[in-house]
């Protein structure tokens, strides 16, 4: 009970998510050569409801930034090869000004100046703090990106009902009692309706990137919604054999 009170606690003091004016979600990119801290920037920011792609090398960040045209983009200037001085020197020479967060182990003074006077929006040194790193993230998005905000705190889908903001949540007339997990699990998944969702998904999302546990636990929590709403009306949650689970509209 203690751990789900923690998460609750978490959720509820989470910011209302925003997204692009077309309904879309905000996209960055993230560029760092250490694959496992960049995993982890993806996570955190996949838990924000943004869109993220990873490079681990210049080339293939300036590639993504023309193929995935990123709302704002986390680069590390220490890289072999192109460094992240150069990627932003060649974005901004281009006429590309997307903000850009520079992560790096170096603190000195100049290496500051160099980065900001390449055209950089933001400093962070390793290590660093997730939450602060996404805080200044939608900080630089907020500032140079057009949003939309979410102001509508209900998500539905069919007669199901989700208030983000109450944390009520109903089918039809019946309220439904969920736990924070079983909560956050509906969430994402009515906040993709139709959209088959990978347990891999499931976990970076409900579970977080510091879950250590088994995809078993997926098929646990699922079964536990299912009997708490499946059973008030016609199925809702669906399993696609082989794929992952979905939400939709009862028929």
């Amino acid at each position: 009970m203690r751990r789900f009170s923690r998460r609750m606690a978490s959720v509820a003091s989470r910011p209302q998510p925003f997204v692009r004016p077309d309904g879309s979600p905000v996209r960055a990119l993230v560029v760092d050569d250490e694959t496992s801290l960049g995993d982890l920037l993806r996570m955190a920011l996949r838990a924000e409801g943004w869109s993220t792609q990873l490079a681990d090398n210049g080339n293939d960040a300036l590639r993504l930034v023309r193929e995935f045209e990123p709302d704002v983009i986390v680069l590390d200037i220490m890289m072999p090869g192109l460094d992240g001085l150069e990627v932003l020197r060649r974005l901004r020479a281009g006429g590309n000004d997307v903000p850009v967060l520079f992560l790096t182990a170096k603190d000195g003074v100049d290496d500051r100046i160099a980065g900001l006077t390449a055209g950089g929006d933001d400093y962070v040194t390793k290590p660093f703090s997730l939450e602060e790193v996404v805080a200044r993230l939608r900080g630089l998005v907020r500032r140079n990106v057009t949003l939309a905000e979410r102001d509508e705190p209900e998500l539905r889908v069919g007669d199901l009902v989700l208030n983000e903001e109450t944390y009520e949540v109903r089918r039809g007339d019946t309220g439904i009692q969920l736990t924070a997990t079983e909560f956050e699990l509906l969430r994402f998944l009515m906040r993709n309706p139709k959209r088959v969702l990978s347990k891999a998904q499931i976990i970076d999302r409900v579970w977080s990137y510091d879950f250590g546990g088994r995809s078993s636990v997926v098929e646990i929590y699922i079964s536990y919604l299912r009997k708490k709403i499946d059973t008030l009306g016609p199925a809702m949650i669906h399993t696609v054999r082989g794929v992952g689970y979905s939400i939709k509209p009862a028929p």
